[in-house]
């Protein structure tokens, strides 16, 4: 094997071994249909291989190769060149596997289309690995704003204005249904908040008092206190918060966005926050992003952007390296993989 270098954004620290979190999967089904399962085989880890992870694929029992022809699953750690795994996947046709680095698959939309010519590989990400500190990261948030913490961290005087609500008893609408609400729905219980989980079915979302369809979105807004986007970022969730929806919110109202910043217009956030229309928003991902240095954005009071950084490589290398080893053993052993991608849906 090439010697090992970590890659760009997953570098585990020498803390990764200490395990913080644990991977919080909304859908169990992982059950692949005999005729599409992958044909088990040698492992390669692409751009460039880690210790951590191909340790992970040692633990679960796979033999790790250069990339060629004996190539049968696939483990990519980069979310940066999207064309060289389009590229590693044409020259490599008999790679049936691919397990991809983040819970978001947004970054490989094109490589996950179909390819003339080519039957697509089962493709499994590392969605739910990562959705305790996310949702960590949007109760910190949430509360933050409800304190308003922007202003009190920026102030250099006393102030004597009695600000602050407690987040005990308030109204939540949580956009989204996966691993992440999951956990933030447990970190809400203390609180005894009442969640509406808005979804792409109406089915029944463990802890929420109740659970609408997306395109009912417009009536758990108006009663909202707090809005949590915790959505996959798809061609047909992009711009779901805009302006008719920010309009709707309540002025006490306050936006946390830790999914993907394309789910909301920033151009209508910064004019609802400019007119006084909600109270606040907590942004750990922006539209562009990174956010320029010059967006008006920075200079709002009722503010808080954190760098994308809900998840860091400490917390995720030990949770991408458990995913990677538990889908090992499924892709060798027939077994169950977990975060398998639907590829219509595009998460």
């Amino acid at each position: 094997m090439t010697s090992i270098r970590p890659d760009r954004g997953i570098r585990p620290s020498e803390h990764a071994a200490r395990p913080q979190h644990r991977a919080v999967v909304a859908r169990k089904s992982g059950v692949v249909p005999e005729h599409a399962r992958p044909t088990p085989g040698p492992i390669t880890l692409m751009p460039h291989p880690v210790e951590a992870f191909a340790q992970a694929v040692l633990d679960g029992g796979g033999e790790l190769v250069e990339l060629g022809d004996s190539t049968r699953g696939l483990v990519w750690l980069s979310s940066e060149q999207p064309g060289l795994l389009v590229d590693t996947l044409e020259r490599y046709p008999q790679i049936e596997w691919v397990q991809l680095p983040w819970a978001g698959v947004d970054a490989f939309a094109s490589v996950l289309a179909p390819v003339a010519g080519r039957a697509r590989p089962l493709w499994t990400s590392a969605k739910g690995a990562y959705s305790q500190p996310v949702a960590e990261h949007a109760l910190a948030l949430t509360l933050s704003l409800l304190r308003v913490v922007p202003t009190r961290v920026r102030a250099t005087s006393w102030s004597t204005v009695p600000e602050g609500r407690s987040l005990y008893g308030l109204n939540v609408v949580v956009i989204g249904a996966g691993g992440i609400a999951v956990e933030l729905l447990r970190l809400l219980e203390p609180f005894d908040t009442i969640v509406t989980v808005v979804r792409r079915t109406a089915e029944p979302f463990a802890g929420a008092r109740r659970t609408i369809t997306t395109d009912r979105l417009a009536e758990a807004l108006p009663d909202a206190d707090v809005v949590v986007v915790a959505a996959a970022l798809t061609p047909g969730t992009a711009g779901l918060i805009g302006a008719d929806e920010l309009a709707l919110m309540p002025s006490r109202g306050v936006l946390v966005n830790i999914a993907r910043g394309g789910l909301v217009d920033t151009d209508a956030l910064t004019a609802a926050l400019a007119a006084g229309a909600i109270h606040g928003a907590g942004l750990d991902v922006t539209t562009p992003e990174p956010l320029p240095d010059s967006h008006p954005l920075w200079s709002e009071q009722r503010v808080i952007i954190t760098p994308h950084s809900a998840d860091t490589p400490d917390m995720t290398a030990p949770l991408l390296a458990e995913r990677i080893r538990a889908n090992v053993e499924a892709f060798l052993d027939h077994g169950r993989f977990i975060g398998i991608v639907d590829t219509e849906a595009g998460y």
